[in-house]
């Protein structure tokens, strides 16, 4: 379970090869005493210092809510491609619209013909639906609302949920900022009001086994790590995905019920002059069910996976640099940056 420090139960929802992503009861700090929000606070902080990665319970987002946005992104996927094409993303300057299978490839790189190389070669197996904040001029998001009255619901839904998380976005930072002794819980808020983030709804279609038997470098989602401040990840049961080790190793990051799985982002390390780790993470074909024998016909199906995943950003106009308390003592690692084009220069070589 784990030791028990100021009244908070520190527990291990993962531990393998000396990466722990430990299950936190985000309740201790939304609703608890100052010291108990103080050593909540402490372990976020000691999970991004380490493994960049957490399991968050007790998160405040309804289980209710949860369910219909599974459920809603299941419908969406399974429309006519037609109408999902008619719904496109455009450009990175926009990140909103239908991505269809193919057209993305994470990878660490940056070099346009490598990337391009990795996109024929090992395409990434998922389609996905990015929604951003409504109200940028120039830049509306790509509802379905007047295909049906389903794909209107799908709005109204998503909207609500989009706000639920970017409430969860704010709070996360404010453990953050207490975690790392900033002056005020409260000082990320003037980076965070604005919502600059995106809700990213994922599809991962059943694919037969064979395709990993003739291609035993197929992924569903290749290795990266994120680009902006944290990431709030809501998985289903079928799993996949896998955070790399110290050593090297993929450690899979198992889905525990009722639990958001959150990491830090490239910008949040940025920020934070890599005192925050960004770890490297990837979406492989989901191990078997523990009470079935591996099935070995190469015409049988791995199973669809969904999962849905809130990108959250420094609010797209502020300027990125190195916190108090980050550099004083060793030097400033990075020329400060503007939040936003810094993620639209990450956007721009990954389609």
């Amino acid at each position: 379970m784990g030791s028990i420090e100021n009244g908070v139960q520190a527990q291990k929802g993962v531990e393998q090869d000396d990466l722990v992503m430990p299950l936190i009861d985000f309740g201790a700090f939304l609703h608890g005493d100052r010291p108990t929000k103080k050593a909540t606070a402490d372990q976020i902080l000691h999970a991004f210092t380490t493994s960049g990665f957490l399991y968050l319970q007790n998160h405040g987002v309804p289980q209710e809510m949860v369910s219909q946005a599974f459920s809603q992104s299941a419908q969406f996927f399974a429309r006519p491609q037609a109408q999902k094409d008619t719904l496109g993303w455009t450009t990175p300057d926009a990140n909103r619209g239908y991505v269809t299978w193919g057209r993305e490839k994470v990878t660490q790189s940056s070099d346009p013909e490598e990337i391009a190389r990795l996109r024929a070669s090992n395409p990434d197996l998922k389609e996905s639906m990015e929604i951003g904040r409504e109200g940028v001029p120039g830049l509306p998001n790509r509802w379905p609302t007047e295909l049906d009255e389903a794909g209107a619901q799908f709005t109204r839904d998503m909207q609500r949920f989009f706000l639920t998380l970017k409430d969860l976005h704010v709070n996360v930072m404010r453990a953050i900022a207490t975690g790392m002794g900033l002056d005020d819980e409260h000082f990320f808020d003037s980076y965070t009001d604005a919502g600059d983030n995106t809700l990213r709804l994922l599809h991962y279609p059943p694919v037969k086994r064979s395709v990993w038997r003739d291609n035993p470098f197929q992924v569903r989602a290749g290795e990266h790590s994120d680009y902006g401040s944290i990431t709030l990840l809501f998985q289903d049961h079928v799993g996949g995905l896998e955070v790399k080790s110290p050593h090297g190793t993929w450690v899979r990051a198992t889905p525990i019920d009722g639990t958001i799985v959150v990491n830090a982002g490239d910008l949040l390390a940025r920020w934070s002059n890599d005192l925050i780790k960004s770890t490297n993470h990837r979406v492989i074909q989901p191990p078997p069910p523990k009470d079935v024998e591996a099935d070995n016909d190469p015409e049988a199906l791995i199973p669809a996976r969904y999962s849905i995943a809130y990108f959250c950003n420094p609010n797209f106009d502020r300027l990125i640099e190195a916190l108090p308390g980050t550099w004083e003592k060793s030097a400033k690692k990075y020329e400060p940056i503007n939040s936003g084009d810094y993620l639209v220069r990450r956007l721009a070589a990954t389609y």
